[in-house]
């Protein structure tokens, strides 16, 4: 790992956390009219994502800039991009060349940081349910691993002890082998939930990692640490949208406290890496970045001043936060209709790239840009309507009741801040297909280029995957 600078403030600017992200919005136009004016959108095609490279090199250099500004020169600090916002391998090639790893959490999302070329020590493995195969991976190519139970610790005991030997001093009695890959174990420090359920996992209950609070965790974990020298990480994480700052923060508080105690008790400094996780939430009311990365280092320091001594290497895991600002799904209006009075704008945008948006509103409400036919901002007064997919059931809705300028036949409607866990994660609902992807630079009026991220999944592939070559398998 490589100690990140760049330039610490958050708010300097048109993206920054003070101002709307007035930059971002004007080359998100741009894209749109030259993605009609160029056939990427139209009758054929009408559905498309688009992901604005510029934003995500900025988002991934403020990054760097926030913590670079709390730790000391020459701290160790690795920002793994969390794969499964956006399991891309352009947009994971992107990111590795801006100094960003990946954070994998299956044999699929590895596989796809692999083809983008980041590098074995660039990349941490974090799982509930890793396989002994995908921990032989790991451990034959040298990533770190956060195992996240007592029963994955055990498994990885017994496949270190059918390794190669590793120098004498590393071993311990119960597992005689030191890894090639760095070990830490997850822990839930259990401080509490957020305002949205599904994504807090510091709770009570929480299925990931050890139950800090549970009667005897504590201790068996620092047993675990002193009985293998070969532990060098801690790993926590406390959530993601809907998780207060100060909540991270106490999170990773805990963690850090926990780490001073087995080092304490161990006599030496054998945690030397702590993994704070990722989580920082996105604002989905607006173009402005807030709370920005800049604001979370700062709090982070002040809460926990003694993991930014020097002491301690770091290792983040953010996702959302990268890229959800610098995505948009596009898609033509297909129909214009009215229902008990409001208007319905119908779309190919629903369910299928929009999945928690459409099943949870109240916790993903998404905001909806009204460009028209040539694919320029529409004009006219707002008025209140929905905006439908096309899936067959009734709740398939983007958006509910908002005030736009009112679509029409061969108008586009936009979803804005997408660039994460929407276009990526596709829901095959009525065998829908996935939308193509195009990243864009807008450099100024009439100067927008593309580039094919991916392509619309065809019919001949939805066929395909749902066992069109075995059409006979339940006749013959």
């Amino acid at each position: 790992m490589a100690h990140e600078e760049g330039r610490p403030d958050d708010a300097g600017g048109p993206d920054g956390g003070t101002e709307p992200g007035a930059g971002r919005a004007a080359r998100r136009d741009e894209a749109v009219r030259a993605a009609v004016e160029q056939g990427l959108l139209g009758p054929g095609r009408p559905l498309a994502a688009l992901l604005d490279v510029t934003g995500i090199r900025e988002s991934a250099a403020e990054l760097r800039a926030a913590f670079a500004a709390v730790t000391p020169p020459g701290t160790p600090v690795l920002h793994a991009f969390a794969v499964k916002a956006t399991p891309l391998v352009p947009v994971l090639r992107l990111l590795h060349t801006e100094g960003i790893g990946a954070e994998v959490a299956s044999p699929g999302e590895l596989a796809l940081a692999r083809a983008a070329g980041v590098p074995p020590e660039r990349t941490v493995l974090d799982s509930p349910a890793k396989t002994p195969a995908e921990l032989r991976e790991a451990l034959a190519l040298g990533i770190a691993v956060n195992a996240d139970n007592p029963q994955e610790l055990a498994r990885v005991d017994a496949l270190l002890a059918d390794a190669p030997a590793r120098p004498a001093g590393l071993r311990s009695p119960r597992s005689p082998r030191a890894p090639r890959s760095s070990f830490g174990i997850r822990v839930n420090p259990q401080v509490g939930g957020g305002a949205i359920e599904a994504l807090s996992t510091a709770t009570a209950t929480s299925k990931f990692g050890v139950a800090l609070r549970d009667e005897g965790a504590r201790e068996w974990v620092v047993r675990a640490y002193l009985d293998r020298p070969w532990l060098t990480r801690l790993h926590a994480h406390t959530g993601s949208q809907g998780i207060a700052l100060p909540l991270m923060a106490r999170g990773v508080a805990e963690t850090y406290a926990l780490a001073e105690e087995i080092n304490r008790r161990a006599g030496r400094q054998q945690v030397d890496t702590v993994d704070i996780g990722g989580g920082l939430p996105v604002n989905f009311a607006s173009d402005a970045t807030d709370p920005t990365y800049a604001r979370y280092a700062r709090l982070l320091k002040e809460t926990v001043p003694g993991l930014f001594d020097g002491r301690y290497g770091l290792v983040t895991e953010f996702g959302r936060s990268l890229l959800a600002k610098h995505g948009t799904v596009v898609a033509r209006v297909e129909y214009a209709k009215s229902a008990g009075g409001r208007p319905v704008a119908v779309t190919h945008a629903g369910v299928q790239v929009a999945t928690r948006t459409v099943y949870a509103p109240a916790a993903w409400p998404l905001r909806i840009a009204a460009y028209d036919a040539k694919g320029l901002p529409k004009e006219g007064p707002a008025v209140v309507q929905d905006v439908a997919g096309p899936a067959c059931f009734a709740g398939d809705l983007l958006a509910r009741g908002q005030a736009l300028p009112l679509l029409e036949q061969g108008d586009h409607a936009a979803a804005l801040d997408t660039g994460a866990y929407y276009f990526a994660h596709h829901y095959a609902y009525n065998s829908l297909p996935r939308p193509a992807v195009h990243g864009f630079t807008a450099d100024g009026p009439g100067r927008v280029t593309f580039a094919l991220v991916r392509p619309a999944q065809s019919v001949e592939e939805i066929v395909a995957e749902s066992g069109g070559a075995h059409v006979d398998a339940l006749i013959s």
